[in-house]
């Protein structure tokens, strides 16, 4: 049986919102579309508004999940996050880009959250 690369990536995000509430972070966002492209998550952390790119892959064949994250994926991160802040007008005393990899096993899930990548 094959699992679509949508259904994998939905699955990853899922797991990646319950591990960022679970570590008290408040999500304000999911799956925002802007106009070149979308934002998976994006999450309040205290002060600090954080918006979360998510990869997940079921296996590490292709290479880590965060090896997807290329200076172009940031530069279009960075485009959408100023969008959404634009749009949204959150009171924050600052913004960040995480990455969170989301690797499937047997038994669940590896999550490695990488933070602060911009």
């Amino acid at each position: 049986m094959t699992t679509s690369r949508a259904t994998i990536g939905r699955h990853g995000e899922d797991i990646a919102a319950r591990y960022l509430v679970d570590a008290g972070y408040v999500l304000v966002d999911r799956n925002w579309r802007g106009t070149r492209g979308e934002l998976d998550i994006v999450a309040r952390d205290g002060d600090e508004i954080v918006v979360v790119e998510v990869k997940t892959r079921s296996g590490l064949g292709f290479g880590h999940p965060a090896e997807a994250i290329t200076a172009a994926k940031l530069a279009r991160l960075k485009r959408l996050a100023g969008q959404w802040l634009g749009e949204h007008s959150p009171r924050a005393a600052s913004v960040r880009i995480d990455v969170l990899a989301v690797i499937l096993v047997p038994s669940g899930a590896r999550v490695e959250h990488i933070t602060g990548i911009s």
